[in-house]
């Protein structure tokens, strides 16, 4: 992976040649990474034509960023065609899958989180403002 870093903005470049096979899908996980917290995890998800990803569910919530081509978010007998722009959130304990029945990749990007995340997140944050003990003001 390279990462662009500033003093105020960091990149994380994506690398299309570095995904791995899962879950009926190409991915990368891409959040966290070293020096960059946040109260969420995500990652670069990308369905080949004919790809479905395996049906599953999961305590958090969860939004796909679609970044390019078009897909089906399938929710028990509910499809929802997706394309490059939308969004779309699933609900905590949905059951849900992807399908890409298109001529095209289906590229996104996963972000999902929950109250655990955020509580370890605002921890980190408050330990980090702390002053340390014994250190002058």
């Amino acid at each position: 992976m390279t990462d662009h870093e500033h003093a105020d903005v960091t990149i994380r470049a994506m690398e299309p040649d570095h995904l791995e096979r899962a879950h009926g899908l190409d991915l990368k996980l891409l959040h966290p990474w070293p020096g960059v917290d946040s109260p969420f995890r995500g990652a670069w998800c990308v369905l080949r034509p004919g790809d479905v990803s395996e049906l599953h569910a999961h305590h958090d919530r969860e939004i796909f960023i679609v970044m390019s081509g078009r897909g089906t978010v399938v929710t028990g007998a509910l499809r929802q065609e997706v394309a490059a722009g939308d969004l779309a959130y699933i609900r905590p304990d949905v059951e849900h899958s992807v399908v890409n029945e298109h001529d095209e990749d289906f590229a996104y990007y996963a972000i999902w989180w929950d109250a655990a995340m955020s509580a370890d997140f605002l921890d980190q944050e408050a330990a980090a403002a702390a002053p340390v003990a014994g250190r002058a003001s």
